[in-house]
């Protein structure tokens, strides 16, 4: 009985949508019973209950000099997932031992030597900084000792030749505490990791389970639960996989369930495709939400600026900056920001923007964990403008801006977009005499509030632009509403009132849709 309450630990999501397959008491497990409990412990490295990373997309949330607010629907759709649900499906699987207290850290880095993976446009030593950067950004966890290792061979399974990695093997077992070795891959075969925790005797990450791992820590909304969800279920599957080639040399691993027809591993895989089923339901209805507000935006005609960079550029202190937006708390940490959030902000004009807040890129990241960027990301697609945000006073500075303009190609980013892109060259204070060598680059530090009115000043030109708005002098009646209607519909730059026939000259920046408007209301006046 214990181990059939195992297996059906596997089945709450789907009795609640009424799909599930029930299982009785009634049923014969034929499976060994000391396998199936091995498989299932949570705690075990072949568990099939793994752990989920986060991706993250939420509703917009806007803060506005202006008063403008955007707001989401009050009524949900009736089968859209409400928060305890939502929250369900983000605890139900966690991949094991990832999570769990402490983590005292070996880092691994394959420095490879010639080929397709090897970077030219950064150094072994700057990799590995970075992954020390990410073991860093999760509480408890402590990297206790560190490694660049070359290889020449990074495709094969165990990356490193016999010599290497049987150094390497000495040098983990010799070194005092340590419970996890981090392979600063991007992804790990789970053939490669069974291999290496056997040789190793800890549990081993790869980039794609430590970023997710950030994420998950990190998550906060609905969206990014759900999404952090998704992205997670690559890696259930592999540890599934795992999991099941360890009962398979115990004997146990083909075994079939009752009369169901159905072996274990069949069963979960059924589990996890029915789970992420529901999560992409999930997450096109809130897809179709967010085009809603999108639209609600584009008929408010305010542009929208998007604001991205490599992870820990300093997006959010400078849209705070530019906004005077004391909601918004910065952090020095990667993946601090994993909502897309909007904030109003006023041009030297007085045009409102919007300036979207979106999460930062990283290097060497799986495609799948890419794919569940999509809903986040998409708000780039729609906007008026991008702000590409760099650390110019981090070492891996270059590198790091190809990685987020190759994230932006995959992305199919429309030319107009990226053929004006504005880019800034943020944290020139933590540098000496700074001159740029790009000349089209504005030099700016967020966080003195330093250059932000060159910057400014180069947005609202790129904006008029790039939406199509012109700039118009008016002749108003002042005894109508046409002024009253243009501060409203429009940016009123200026007003030169004739006092003797009641009339007044109003500079304006208005949009083509807009100034039809205004002439069909107020042309024959």
């Amino acid at each position: 009985m214990l181990t059939l309450r195992r297996v059906r630990s596997w089945l709450p999501l789907l009795q609640r949508t009424g799909r599930s397959h029930r299982m009785t008491a009634a049923c014969k497990l034929h499976t060994p019973a000391h396998a199936v409990n091995t498989l299932l412990q949570p705690g075990h490295r072949g568990a099939s209950a793994q752990q989920s990373r986060p991706v993250a997309l939420s509703a917009c949330r806007l803060s506005s000099t202006d008063d403008f607010t955007e707001k989401e629907e009050d009524e949900e759709d009736e089968d859209f997932l409400d928060d305890g649900e939502v929250e369900e499906l983000f605890q139900q699987q966690v991949p094991a031992n990832i999570g769990d207290g402490q983590h005292r850290v070996f880092i691994v880095h394959p420095d490879v030597k010639w080929g397709s993976r090897k970077q030219y446009l950064t150094t072994a030593e700057l990799m590995l900084a970075e992954a020390v950067g990410l073991v860093n950004t999760l509480d408890n966890w402590k990297v206790v000792d560190k490694i660049i290792l070359s290889t020449k061979t990074p495709e094969k399974k165990m990356i490193f030749g016999k010599g290497n990695f049987q150094t390497l093997t000495e040098k983990i077992r010799q070194t005092a505490g340590v419970t996890a070795v981090f392979v600063n891959v991007e992804r790990l075969s789970p053939f490669s990791e069974r291999e290496f925790e056997k040789a190793w005797g800890v549990k081993v990450f790869d980039r794609y389970s430590v970023v997710l791992h950030i994420f998950r820590c990190n998550a906060r909304t609905k969206e990014a639960k759900l999404q952090i969800s998704l992205a997670e279920i690559p890696l259930l599957r592999s540890r599934l996989k795992k999991g099941m080639a360890n009962l398979d040399q115990q004997g146990g691993g083909a075994r079939y369930i009752g009369g169901s027809g159905e072996t274990l591993y069949e069963i979960q895989q059924r589990l996890l495709k029915e789970r992420e089923m529901k999560i992409c339901s999930a997450l096109e209805k809130l897809k179709k939400k967010r085009n809603l507000l999108r639209s609600q935006r584009k008929h408010k005609e305010f542009p929208i600026i998007s604001v991205l960079g490599y992870t820990n550029c300093g997006k959010t202190t400078l849209i705070k900056a530019l906004t005077g937006d004391n909601c918004l708390q910065p952090r020095n940490q990667l993946f601090a920001t994993l909502d897309v959030t909007v904030h109003a902000g006023q041009l030297p004009s007085h045009m409102t923007v919007l300036y979207v807040d979106t999460i930062g890129f990283l290097s060497q990241l799986p495609h799948q964990l890419i794919d569940s960027f999509t809903a986040t990301l998409e708000d780039i697609k729609h906007s008026d403008l991008l702000v590409h945000v760099r650390d110019i006073s981090h070492p891996d500075t270059v590198n790091q801006k190809v990685n987020v303009l190759n994230v932006l190609k995959n992305l199919q980013i429309p030319e107009r977009l990226m053929s004006s892109v504005i880019e800034v060259h943020n944290k020139v204070d933590l540098l000496d005499n700074y001159q740029s060598a790009d000349p089209g680059a504005l030099p700016i530090s967020a966080l003195e509030e330093r250059g932000l009115d060159l910057l400014k000043k180069v947005v609202e030109e790129t904006i008029v632009t790039s939406t199509g708005k012109q700039i118009l002098d008016l002749k108003v009646n002042l005894h109508s509403p046409q002024l009253s209607w243009l501060y409203k519909e429009a940016t009123v730059q200026d007003v030169q009132v004739n006092a003797d026939d009641g009339s007044a000259v109003v500079k304006v920046i208005i949009s083509t849709a807009a100034h039809g408007r205004y002439k069909k209301l107020f042309g024959g006046r």
